[in-house]
């Protein structure tokens, strides 16, 4: 029961940090906060994320060129691209190695307003700091793993963020339903979605990248955006983006 509840944690913090500050406030500015309450939320994505922590800057460069070429070659994360989701997986952690250590050209309207901590994200991002993660992660399942089973979770919890990439950035391209008619394959994955915080309304985020609420139907519940509101209303942060709700198109 520990190794579940551990994993279920780990699971929707490190989301949380993804959705709230890599995506929906590094990526697209959807508001605001002063730069102590910044730093505060790097240290939080760092402690949630563990050795999946991605750099909100790289992370946010690389959205927002999905944003801008969806499907197309230029497309950081595409099935349009790669033959099954472990090529899509690889070939998105090649693009953001490339974008961290700035072997790449990028043009500069993707890299404007980004949150940049320099120093702790080249510690975050270093091979002794994930080393360190993982053996973490390797002794809590020796102390608490009750069966040999429970180990299929070790891989996951090491690597969450790309599996919460992969089932986004691959089947919300590939599978589910829509609400808007787009010129890319962006699809709401789920009928309700009570996995991914929001995330897997990916059709409603590509119709309004910028709102913070990516739901749009009733039944379309965002989680994150009532803590974003709550946030808003004791001063951590200040909304830029109001939601827009429009009739879906079936």
């Amino acid at each position: 029961m520990v190794i579940f509840i551990f994993f279920a944690t780990v699971w929707y913090l490190s989301l949380f940090a993804q959705t709230f500050f890599q995506h929906r406030y590094a990526a697209h500015g959807a508001f605001t906060m002063s730069k102590s309450w910044e730093r505060f939320f790097f240290i939080f994505t760092y402690i949630t994320q563990g050795s999946s922590y991605m750099s909100p800057r790289t992370y946010a460069i690389m959205h927002r060129l999905h944003h801008a070429h969806t499907d197309t070659e230029l497309d950081p994360h595409s099935p349009s691209n790669s033959p099954n989701i472990f090529s899509m997986m690889w070939d998105t952690r090649t693009v953001y190695q490339q974008i961290l250590h700035k072997r790449v050209q990028v043009e500069d309207r993707y890299t404007k307003n980004l949150p940049i901590w320099t120093g702790f994200d080249k510690f975050a991002n270093s091979g002794l700091s994930r080393l360190m993660w993982v053996v973490g992660y390797t002794l809590f399942f020796v102390a608490f793993a009750t069966s040999p089973y429970q180990y299929v979770l070790l891989p996951i919890v090491i690597s969450m963020g790309a599996f919460h990439g992969a089932i986004v950035n691959w089947f919300a391209h590939k599978y589910g339903y829509i609400n808007f008619k787009l010129k890319n394959t962006a699809m709401n994955l789920l009928f309700v979605d009570v996995l991914m915080l929001g995330e897997s309304y990916h059709n409603n985020h590509h119709k309004y990248p910028s709102s913070t609420n990516f739901g749009q139907r009733w039944h379309e519940i965002d989680p994150v955006y009532y803590i974003i509101k709550v946030l808003s209303f004791i001063k951590v942060i200040t909304i830029v983006n109001i939601p827009k709700r429009q009739l879906a198109i079936s």
